[in-house]
């Protein structure tokens, strides 16, 4: 079967560098051409990557990090030499027939995709809030003398609960920030769910999660525009990822595990 990492045009670095190189599996990178366009591709086993194989790869975390840290690896060597439409994850055909036929069939909604795209990269930006970091110690407040241990303890309830909110508020008053302070250095955006469980990583909860598509050339001035955006505001942490492929901003039509 035919393992597609990525679309390009015809007669780009990426045709010269990247064919030879290791994929999936360790069979070679090579190239499949048709209509002026280019898909990035290698071969993979039917047995691997065919529809239940696909199926039982998707269900173990560990096989699919593994699938998802060498596809991305393939497009970010290709984004190095050109500009590429990276492909979803798990992008698969029968056979390299397939594939030209894909291109052909999509060849303005890929041409126009990588104009689009050239000579942009995806960074992105999560907002965070951490109710923990924004509250005082407990002890910080003497209760009052009269204050039972009952009150006491619903004294300090409340209390959490305001500083858990006040959290929440500022780190949505930083998030809606973002937009404005960028607006000048960026071509696109889009919003994704915010990450939860396994995906989250570091403290507090992620309550945003943008994709800004950005030219090269903008890529300190973004960064400048959000530096010291959450400073001064206890709880709510920003974190700026990239340069990434365009992964955000590509669109190809989605092909079931399995091939086609």
């Amino acid at each position: 079967m035919t393992y597609v990492y990525a679309v390009g045009r015809e007669g780009t670095p990426v045709q010269a560098a990247l064919p030879g190189r290791p994929g999936l599996e360790g069979a070679p990178l090579r190239t499949v051409g048709a209509a002026g366009l280019i898909a990035l591709v290698s071969s993979v086993p039917a047995a691997t990557y065919g529809t239940e194989g696909m199926q039982a790869r998707m269900e173990d975390l560990e096989r699919l990090e593994a699938l998802a840290r060498d596809h991305h690896r393939v497009v970010e060597d290709g984004c190095a030499h050109a500009t590429v439409l990276p492909m979803r994850l798990a992008t698969v055909y029968l056979d390299d027939e397939r594939v030209r036929q894909l291109l052909t069939d999509r060849r303005r909604e890929f041409t126009a995709l990588l104009e689009h795209l050239e000579g942009h990269v995806e960074l992105g930006v999560k907002v965070y809030a951490d109710p923990r970091a924004a509250a005082p110690p407990a002890d910080s407040a003497p209760a009052p003398a009269a204050d039972g241990p009952g009150r006491a303890y619903l004294r300090q309830r409340r209390a959490q609960r305001q500083h858990h909110q006040d959290a929440y508020r500022a780190a949505g008053a930083v998030a809606a920030e973002v937009p404005a302070r960028v607006a000048g250095f960026v071509s696109d955006h889009v919003s994704h769910r915010p990450q939860q469980g396994e995906l989250a990583t570091g403290a507090g909860e992620n309550i945003a999660n943008e994709a800004y598509l950005v030219p090269v050339d903008q890529v300190p001035a973004f960064r400048a525009a959000l530096a010291g955006i959450a400073d001064g505001t206890p709880g709510v942490r920003v974190e700026i990822t990239g340069p990434w492929a365009p992964y955000s901003f590509s669109t190809p039509p989605p092909v079931p595990a399995g091939g086609v």
